[in-house]
């Protein structure tokens, strides 16, 4: 990688890991109980549950995004953990966010509830896990997991700016971009990848070049190709 180009990321990610520019954006949710977690007032499964749930309505406008992700917690009472463990879901056809139905929501908390009637955390389990097992969608290989890359980020990278640090057995080196259209449109354009598939191979080369730069922490480099993209369009 051009040194020129080094110093345009380094600039652009440092620029744009700042909480100004997250005010409209679904990590708020998961980063108010983060706050609340640290303070004794909300567990770590109040902070993965609403981390997993934002990333999965991650999809489309940011308002939009927004808006839903509040009606979902509003619906939870604004205590994920425990209306999970009720076992008493909104289920119904009717539309959470775009094409994600209130079914779908429901079919998610009671596999959560299965998976925290056995575990305290969800750290640890692997992409495929979530994938399958919270997610509900059939294992692909190939697959960039998007929504679950940027949940990992969220909850693993512990600079104390946007993201949360509250995972603490997690490696943020072995962390791979989540690849969204703003980072696959700015990453061929400056050259990081030329591969068109947008799937986990992409991701891991992007993630690879910005080992170049951030080899301990290369989803830093999240910020410099997300941010841009989204700031400027």
């Amino acid at each position: 990688m051009e040194e020129s180009l080094k110093e345009t990321l380094i600039g652009w990610a440092h620029e744009y890991n700042d909480p100004k520019y997250f005010q409209e954006d679904p990590i708020i949710f998961p980063t108010r109980f983060a706050q609340k977690y640290r303070t004794g007032d909300a567990s770590l499964a109040d902070v993965e549950i609403s981390a997993l749930l934002a990333a999965h309505l991650a999809w489309g406008r940011r308002s939009m995004i927004v808006r839903d992700c509040g009606r979902m917690l509003d619906e939870m009472d604004w205590r994920p953990y425990d209306y999970v463990m009720t076992g008493d879901f909104r289920d119904e056809n009717a539309s959470l966010h775009r094409t994600i139905k209130w079914c779908d929501f429901a079919a998610i908390c009671r596999r959560l509830k299965d998976i925290y009637s056995t575990r305290d955390s969800i750290e640890g389990m692997t992409d495929t896990q979530i994938r399958c097992m919270i997610f509900g969608q059939k294992e692909d290989r190939k697959a960039p997991n998007k929504k679950i890359s940027m949940m990992r980020r969220w909850m693993t990278r512990d600079d104390g700016k946007v993201d949360l640090g509250v995972w603490k057995n997690t490696d943020k080196k072995e962390l791979i971009l989540p690849l969204d259209v703003h980072v696959y449109d700015q990453a061929t354009a400056l050259g990081l990848t030329v591969r068109r598939q947008k799937d986990i191979v992409t991701a891991q080369e992007i993630t690879d070049a910005f080992r170049e730069i951030w080899p301990d922490d290369p989803c830093l480099g999240d910020f410099a190709l997300f941010g841009y993209g989204v700031t400027h369009k």
